[in-house]
């Protein structure tokens, strides 16, 4: 018997599966779904698509997208007077709500300089 199979199966099982769930073909919803709802912003729908849709196939282009979008997300901060914390500042990543597509367009980018320049891109990493 192979301790490390069954132990990571077991891992994974309990971990996606709970026992109080119903059966996945009664409710039409896969046990590994996210059914959990995400927040509409409907009206970013647009730009959201644009930024998807935008094509690197510039070398001056990718450097400036690798420049301006941040590798990671900004700061995150407690503001504390006398060892008080006065208020957070969460990530500010998660207050952009087109942080996904930025970071997509980065990482088209830096495949774009790697793959077709040929270029070293480990400055931006």
């Amino acid at each position: 018997m192979k301790v490390s199979k069954n132990t990571s199966t077991n891992i994974f099982v309990s971990s996606w599966v709970s026992l109080h769930q119903t059966d996945a073909s009664e409710t039409n919803v896969s046990p590994l779904q996210d059914v959990t709802p995400k927040p509409v912003w409907g009206f970013l729908r647009p730009l959201r698509n644009w930024l998807d849709s935008i094509q690197v196939s510039d070398r001056q282009l990718a450097h400036r997208l690798c420049q301006l979008i941040p590798a990671q997300c900004p700061f995150e901060r407690d503001i504390k007077l006398f060892g008080k914390t006065l208020f957070h500042i969460p990530p500010l990543c998660k207050l952009n709500p087109l942080y996904e597509e930025l970071v997509g367009l980065r990482f088209r980018a830096m495949c774009y300089l790697a793959d077709t320049c040929g270029e070293d891109i480990s400055q931006y990493c």
